[in-house]
């Protein structure tokens, strides 16, 4: 019998790939489980049919990510913070700040756990900072930070 695995079988295969097994073995515990369905044409054709949508989805996920890899590549964020007299931060600017600012400012949202600062922002000056926006699509955000 033929079936398709909706889920891994860590002797069988991954899910997703269609393989031949044992009438028994198939109907009572691959399919019994819900870790697989019998293989029909039906079945094939509306796991294909998914396939292709989340593919797009992905597709249209990454075009989005570029897009806005390119927006932050060309923006420079200006960020007022306490400063003392010697031009130490009172604090530091935190990624929870950055990511604020930059929405509103540019009306850019990112996740504060998205942006990775090499290290801390403890001082004023001019910094890069990386926005990781998923799929391996990075941008890198520069921010000036200024005694206010």
């Amino acid at each position: 019998m033929k079936v398709l695995l909706i889920k891994d079988v860590k002797t069988l295969g991954k899910a997703g790939e269609i393989k031949e097994v044992a009438d028994g073995y198939g109907k009572n515990f691959l399919i019994g489980k819900g870790l697989a369905l019998q293989a029909t044409n039906d079945v094939i054709a509306k796991h294909n049919a998914e396939q292709k949508k989340l593919a797009l989805k992905e597709e249209e996920e990454i075009k989005a990510a570029k897009e806005l890899a390119e927006k932050i590549n060309s923006t420079k964020l200006t960020i007022r913070h306490k400063a003392g007299t010697n031009g130490q931060l009172i604090g530091s600017v935190t990624n929870k700040e950055i990511s604020e600012e930059l929405e509103k400012q540019f009306s850019i949202m990112i996740d504060k756990k998205s942006i990775a600062a090499d290290n801390k922002l403890k001082s004023v000056g001019i910094y890069e900072v990386v926005c990781k926006l998923g799929h391996s699509i990075n941008a890198t955000l520069k921010i000036d930070i200024i005694a206010g």
